[in-house]
C-alpha cells in the first residue's frame, strides 16, 4: 500500500484561483491568458515554498489546454490530466533543475532538442528550477535560442535570486516577483487544512504553526503535516507545537517580562536558569523575547493592536500584552528591545550563551549604568510610571482654613567657610542682641488622623511594591542599617492585603530580632517616606522566602526631592543653643597665648610650630604697626593666630573627638561609621 503523500502535495494549486497570496501575479498571468498575449519567457522569483514552480505547471497547463486560450485550465483534456497533482506527465512539458543541470553542455543539449516541434501540445515548454545556478557560459548558450525562439517554444524560469540570472536573459523575459504569504491568510489556510483532514487544532498553535512556517505555504504545510503525525486525540495543541517546535512557552516569557518590570533581579535570573534547567536554547529564548518585546513595543503605541489584527495573537494573550505594556514606558521598551537585538546578533556563533544571555539581562535591568539618551528617556520612564502608581500629593493639607496670616521667615544667607577664611582681616564677631519675641501666629487645625495617610497609594499591587522596594529598603539603610540588613539577607515581600505588608523571614531568629529591635517601625516609616503609604507590617516565618541581596538593592537614578522644611513646635522644649559670646582667645582684654598654650599635656612632632616662624610673624607685625597707634590687643591676637595650629583643638570643644564631637557641635546624629581604608 502506498504512503499518503506528504500535505504540500496532496493540496498542491491546480487553477491559479487555488494560488493564495500571489494575487499580484495569478491576475495579469489570467488576463493574459485569456487575450492569447502570452509571451515567449517568463521569470518567476521569489522565497522558496511560495508559489514559484507550481504557477509555473500552471502555465504550462493553461498553455496547453485544448479550449485555449483560457484563464484557467480545464482540468479534463489529456494535458490538463497528465499535468496535474500525482499525473503522469507531459513529454511536450519539460522540467530541468539547473542546480544539477546548469552547465553548458546542458545548456548545448536543450539548445539542439529545442527545436523540434511538440509531439502533441501546442507548445513545447521548458520549466528551468533554480535557474540563478545555471552558469554563465550555460547562459551564454541559451542566449540566442531565448532571444530568438522558435513559435512553438516557451520559456519559464524560477529562482530565489533573480539578481543572479545573466541580465541579458533576464532583460527578455516577463519578471513576476512572488512574495511571502501573509500569515492572516496563511492562518485561515491551515484551519481550513485541518477540516478537510478532520483534525482539531486550538486556536493558539494556529500562530505557532504559521511563524514556523515564515510565510511559505510549502514550509508551513510540513511543519503542519508533522503536528498532525504527532497528535493525539485531542489533536494539535498549544503544548505539543511548543514543544515540537522548539519555541519558549509563554509562561516563561511573561515571568520574564513582569520581572523586567518590577525591576526584580533575581526573579529575571531565575528565569534564565529555567531557561537553561529546561534545555532551551539560550539563543532561542533570546529571539522569543524580542519578538515579545516588539510585540509590547507596538501595543505600547496602539493599544488595540491585537483587536485590529495587527498582532496575530489569541484573545487571552492580547490582553495580557496590553496590560504588561501598560507597566513599561515607551523608551523603556525600545531601549530594552535594542539591547536584546544586540544581544542576540553577538549571540550567532558564541561559546557562552548563557552567559552572553545573562550579560544582556544585566544591561536591561539597569538603566542608570546607561549613561546614553536611551538609558536617560528609560530613567525617565521608570520615575514616571512610579508617579503614576504612588501619586503625586496634594500640596494643600486637608486643614481648617488659616485665620489670620501667617508671618514669612526670610532664610538665612549661607556663607561658606572657605568664603569667611578669605575675608583680610577677619572680622571680631560682635554680640549678638538677643531676638524679639516672634510675633503670634494663627493656630493652624491639625488633619484628622482617623485615616491613614496613605493618599494615592492605597492601591498598590504586589507588583507595585516589589518594584519599588528597593527605594524603601535603601530609605530604611538610612533610617537603621540593622533593619537593612535584615531586609535584604533574612526576609522577602510575601503579599499585599490593604494595609497590612506581609513579609516572610528565613527563620523565627531573624523574624522576632526584627520585631524585638523596631525594625518593623522603622520599615513603616519608610515605606511613609517612599510611597506615602502606612502599611502595617506582618513579619511571618517562611523558610522559603528568597531574600534580595544587598548588591540588587540600588538606589534610584535621581536625586531624591528635599525634605519639606517643618516649621518648630511652639510646644516643644527649647533647644539649647550655642553660646553666641565670643570665646576667651578673641576678646581684647584676653592675656597673651604662648606657642606651648594650645599644645597637648604630651605634643606630638606634627603638631609643634617652628620657633623662627613665630619670630618671622612678629616682625611683620611690628613692620605693619601704625605709628602712635595703640594695637597691642590686635598683636597679641596676631600672635596668637601664628602660634595655633589647624589641628588644635577649639576652646568649646576640648577633648571631644568623633561621634561626640559631631554631636555636640552640628547637633548630627551619627547613623552609620564608614572605616577609611
Amino acid at each position: 500500500m502506498d504512503s499518503p503523500l506528504a500535505l504540500y502535495r496532496r493540496y498542491r494549486p491546480e487553477t491559479f484561483a487555488q494560488v493564495i497570496g500571489q494575487d499580484h501575479v495569478t491576475g495579469p498571468l489570467r488576463n493574459a491568458l485569456k487575450h492569447d498575449r502570452v509571451n515567449h519567457a517568463y521569470l518567476f522569483s521569489g522565497p522558496r515554498g511560495c508559489g514559484k514552480t507550481t504557477s509555473a505547471r500552471i502555465l504550462a497547463r493553461s498553455l496547453n489546454c485544448v479550449q485555449a486560450p483560457v484563464a484557467d485550465p480545464c482540468g479534463e483534456c489529456d494535458s490538463c490530466v497528465e499535468l496535474a497533482t500525482g499525473g503522469s506527465g507531459s513529454i511536450d512539458v519539460i522540467e530541468i533543475d539547473a542546480a544539477s543541470h546548469g552547465g553548458v553542455d546542458d545548456a548545448r543539449d536543450l539548445r539542439e532538442k529545442a527545436f523540434f516541434a511538440p509531439v502533441r501540445d501546442r507548445y513545447k515548454i521548458y520549466i528551468i528550477d533554480e535557474a540563478h545556478m545555471v552558469t554563465t557560459a550555460g547562459f551564454n548558450a541559451l542566449l540566442k535560442l531565448v532571444e530568438e525562439p522558435p513559435p512553438h517554444l516557451r520559456f519559464i524560469f524560477a529562482t530565489t535570486e533573480p539578481e543572479k540570472v545573466l541580465p541579458t536573459i533576464r532583460s527578455r523575459t516577463h519578471h513576476y516577483p512572488f512574495r511571502l504569504i501573509p500569515p492572516r491568510m496563511l492562518a485561515d489556510y491551515l484551519v481550513e487544512l485541518c477540516a478537510r483532514e478532520q483534525v482539531t487544532i486550538e486556536p493558539a498553535a494556529v500562530p505557532l504553526v504559521v511563524r514556523a512556517g515564515a510565510g511559505s505555504a510549502r514550509d508551513t504545510l510540513s511543519v503542519l503535516d508533522q503536528l498532525m503525525g504527532g497528535a493525539g486525540t485531542d489533536g494539535v495543541t498549544h503544548t505539543l507545537a511548543t514543544a515540537l517546535l522548539g519555541f519558549t512557552p509563554d509562561t516563561l516569557l511573561d515571568d520574564a517580562i513582569d520581572a523586567f518590570a518590577a525591576a526584580d533581579g533575581a526573579a529575571v535570573f531565575g528565569v534564565v536558569d529555567k531557561v537553561i534547567e529546561s534545555g532551551h536554547d539560550p539563543r532561542h529564548f533570546t529571539e522569543d523575547l524580542l519578538r515579545r518585546l516588539r510585540d509590547l513595543v507596538i501595543v505600547s503605541a496602539v493599544p488595540d493592536a491585537p483587536v485590529t489584527g495587527l498582532i496575530d495573537v489569541p484573545r487571552d494573550q492580547g490582553e495580557r500584552l496590553v496590560a504588561q505594556a501598560a507597566r513599561f514606558g515607551a523608551h523603556d521598551l525600545s531601549r530594552a528591545a535594542d539591547l536584546v537585538a544586540a544581544g542576540l546578533t553577538e549571540m550567532r556563533g558564541a561559546t557562552a550563551p548563557r552567559l552572553l544571555l545573562e550579560l544582556i539581562c544585566a544591561r536591561v535591568l539597569l538603566p542608570g549604568a546607561d549613561h546614553t539618551t536611551d538609558g536617560v528617556l528609560a530613567r525617565i520612564d521608570r520615575l514616571e510610571k512610579r508617579a503614576s502608581i504612588v501619586g503625586t500629593p496634594d500640596p494643600t493639607p486637608a486643614a481648617a482654613p488659616v485665620t489670620a496670616p501667617v508671618a514669612q521667615v526670610e532664610p538665612e544667607p549661607v556663607v561658606s567657610v572657605a568664603a569667611q577664611e578669605a575675608v583680610e582681616p577677619e572680622p571680631t564677631p560682635e554680640p549678638v542682641a538677643q531676638a524679639a519675641a516672634p510675633e503670634p501666629v494663627a493656630e493652624v487645625a491639625a488633619p484628622a488622623v482617623d485615616e491613614p495617610a496613605s493618599g494615592p497609594a492605597g492601591g498598590l499591587t504586589l507588583i507595585d511594591v516589589r518594584r519599588l522596594w528597593p527605594d524603601i529598603v535603601e530609605a530604611t539603610k538610612r533610617r537603621r542599617r540593622v533593619a537593612w540588613m535584615h531586609l535584604t539577607q533574612n526576609s522577602q515581600v510575601l503579599g499585599l492585603e490593604g494595609r497590612i505588608l506581609t513579609l516572610g523571614f528565613t527563620n523565627a531568629g531573624a523574624r522576632d530580632s526584627f520585631i524585638g529591635g523596631g525594625c518593623d517601625e522603622i520599615l513603616r516609616q519608610a515605606a511613609i517616606d517612599v510611597v506615602g503609604a502606612d502599611w502595617k507590617i506582618d513579619a511571618i516565618v517562611d523558610p522559603s522566602a528568597q531574600p534580595t541581596p544587598a548588591a540588587t538593592v540600588t538606589k534610584a537614578a535621581v536625586t531624591r526631592p528635599a525634605e519639606p522644611t517643618v516649621a518648630p513646635d511652639p510646644s516643644a522644649a527649647p533647644v539649647e543653643q550655642a553660646p553666641t559670646e565670643a570665646p576667651d582667645w578673641a576678646r581684647d582684654d584676653a592675656p597673651p597665648v604662648a606657642p606651648e598654650a594650645a599644645a597637648e599635656p604630651e605634643p606630638a612632632p606634627a603638631r609643634t610650630r617652628d620657633p623662627e616662624s613665630i619670630a618671622a610673624a612678629r616682625e611683620a607685625i611690628l613692620a605693619t604697626r601704625t605709628p602712635g597707634a595703640d594695637s597691642s590687643g590686635d598683636d597679641q591676637r596676631l600672635l596668637a593666630d601664628a602660634a595655633a595650629h589647624p589641628d588644635d583643638p577649639a576652646a568649646d570643644t576640648d577633648g571631644l573627638a568623633g561621634a561626640e564631637l559631631l554631636q555636640r557641635t552640628l547637633g548630627a546624629q551619627v547613623i552609620e561609621e564608614i572605616p577609611h581604608t
